[in-house]
Parts: structure tokens; C-alpha cells; sequence
């Protein structure tokens, strides 16, 4: 039923010559390429609080959505059947197993955040988040990477995530020794997962002497997410006891300081750990100390950046009065 019904699209977008296959393209990448971003810039210019929930989401959701899929192990929709034809080379950005929808996952937790922050002050906002998510997940099936219920729960998963997030952020406030116990708490679980997939068995399948898929390339996703949430538990640890990072708001600074900050996590994410860190230590353990230094940093030593900047400002603007 679930190949039918990714016929049915395929056949669609024959009909169509591919007229919607650039959109519905663009829709996904915006998920897993801008998105991730909105976090940070949320942390450093807007609400650190929410900044803090976004990122538990986004990285807590790529840890999870990585243990899933390496449990599950589902083939992609055209490994299962063979008259499945990925539209152009969305097949090349579907990493990992099928189950669920790391896309998915990332709009939801991107645009499902962000509708719950915003619902009350924001209605349409929140109603376009919705309708993000929905677009994203259907992409993923118009395109040929995945089926209907790869989808729906990763968008399941995540929206769990998401309520799980806002409780222990509540639970948290004003409560630091708790806040630390979570800390270690934060750090073990990912490296649990990491043993387990590591450890585990996985189906090995082959077509004509050749290995259908490679579990060793499925985990990459995986310890990128252990690597971002470790380096979130850490980093939070860190800017709680000893930054205590205040948003300059009003500084002159803080547009500019937060659009450089943007666009090296930009160009970390999509060029650099891809020369770097995957050539130095392989893509495994490559992906996992990117994620890490990314995400500690970014809690780290680019406030303490952002605070010296409206600092200097302010003393040259009053210097000058």
C-alpha cells in the first residue's frame, strides 16, 4: 500500500515532467540545511531560554531518530521495490535507514518549536509553521526517499520531544542542582546510544556479491547527533556556572555579531567538517567532534564574542559623548 501510494506521486511528477520536483526539493533542504540554524541565533539574540529549548529538540531528535532507525533498519523505498525512481538527487541527500524521516524530524523540530512559542502572540505564524511540517513531510514522499509512515513518526517522535523539552525546561528554573544532574544525564544517554549501535547486529543483504546497504554508513547521522547534544549538555554546563551570557539587546553590535556567528555555523555545517574533521578523524568520530566543537562553542566562547563587542561599543559610544 505505502509503494502504491509513492507510485502514485511518482506517476505524478512523470505527468508534470518534474515542474514541482525543484520546490518540493527546496522545501526539504530548508529543513535540514536553514533551519538548524534558527536556534542559534534565537540563543544568541533573542531568548537564550528558548534558544536552550530549540537545541534540545533539534539535537535530542537526532539522537533519538538516529537510535530508531538503526533499530528498525529499513530499507529506502527503492531498495524494497525497484520501480521506485527518487526524483533527481533527493536520493543523494537521503542519508541513513528509512525509518522514520530524519527530515521530518528536523522541521518539526525546527517549525514545531517555534508554533509553540509563538501561538499565543503570533496565531499566523504558528499556523505557517504547521503547514511547513506538513510540506516537509510530504516532500520526502513526493520525492521517492520515503514512505508514508516514515513520516508520520518521525513527526510523532519529535512532537513527543518537543512536550518532553517544555516539561523539563519548567521543571529546571530556578533549580540548578537539578539542572546539573540532567547535565550527566545528557552526556551518558548519547554515549549509551552510541555503544549500543555500535555493538548491535545489523541485516546484511546482498545483490550480486554487493552489500546493499552498509551499516557502517547509516550511523554517520547518528554520532553527529551524540556529538551535538554532548556538546549542548557541556557548553550549557559551562555558559550556566561561569558566562552567564546576558543578549546585549539595543547594542549597535548584536545584528552584526549575530549574522557572522550565523553564517560560520552555516559554513561549519555544509563545507568545513567535510575537510576537516571526516578527513582527520573518518566520518564517524569526524562528525561527532564537529558537532561537539560547533555546539559547545556556540554556547561558549561566541557570547563571551558578542558580549565584548557591545561592551567595546558601549564604551566607545559614551567615550565619544
Amino acid at each position: 500500500m505505502d509503494m502504491d501510494y509513492l507510485l502514485m506521486l511518482q506517476n505524478l511528477r512523470e505527468a508534470t515532467n518534474g515542474a514541482l520536483d525543484e520546490f518540493f526539493n527546496m522545501i526539504s533542504k530548508i529543513a535540514v540545511d536553514i533551519m538548524p540554524l534558527l536556534p542559534f541565533l534565537i540563543f544568541w539574540a533573542v531568548d537564550k531560554g528558548w534558544g536552550y529549548r530549540f537545541l534540545a529538540t533539534i539535537w535530542g531528535g537526532e539522537v533519538v531518530n538516529g537510535a530508531v532507525k538503526l533499530t528498525v533498519c529499513a530499507y529506502r523505498p527503492w531498495i524494497r521495490d525497484a520501480r521506485i525512481l527518487p526524483a533527481g538527487d533527493s536520493k543523494a541527500a537521503a542519508t541513513g535507514y528509512s525509518f522514520p524521516s530524519g527530515h521530518t524530524m528536523c522541521a518539526t523540530a525546527a517549525y514545531g518549536t517555534t508554533a509553540v512559542w509563538q501561538y499565543k502572540k503570533r496565531r499566523l505564524l504558528a499556523i505557517g509553521c504547521g503547514v511547513m511540517i506538513l510540506l516537509t513531510a510530504f516532500s520526502r514522499n513526493f520525492l521517492g526517499v520515503h514512505t508514508p509512515q516514515d513520516v508520520l513518526v518521525g513527526f510523532i517522535e519529535t512532537s513527543l520531544i518537543i512536550c518532553a523539552a517544555g516539561f523539563v525546561q519548567k521543571k529546571l528554573e530556578g533549580n540548578s542542582s537539578l539542572a546539573d544532574k540532567l547535565t550527566v544525564c545528557g552526556i551518558l544517554v548519547p554515549i549509551g546510544v552510541l555503544v549500543y549501535i555500535l555493538l548491535k547486529s545489523y541485516p546484511m543483504d546482498y545483490v550480486d556479491g554487493a552489500l546493499l546497504v552498509d551499516p557502517q554508513k547509516m550511523m554517520n547521522d547518528t554520532f553527529t547527533g551524540a556529538g551535538g547534544f554532548i556538546g549542548l549538555m557541556i557548553g550549557s554546563y559551562a555558559e550556566r556556572h561561569y558566562i552567564r551570557y546576558n543578549i546585549p539587546k539595543g547594542s549597535e553590535t548584536l545584528p552584526v555579531t549575530v549574522c557572522v556567528g550565523t553564517a560560520i555555523v552555516y559554513i561549519w555545517r555544509q563545507y568545513l567538517n567535510a575537510i576537516t574533521f571526516q578527513v582527520w578523524f573518518g566520518k564517524h568520530w569526524g562528525n561527532f567532534i564537529s558537532a561537539f566543537l560547533l555546539v559547545g562553542l556556540a554556547l561558549t566562547v561566541y557570547p563571551v564574542m558578542i558580549m565584548k563587542a557591545a561592551k567595546k561599543a558601549a564604551v566607545e559610544a559614551e567615550t565619544v559623548k
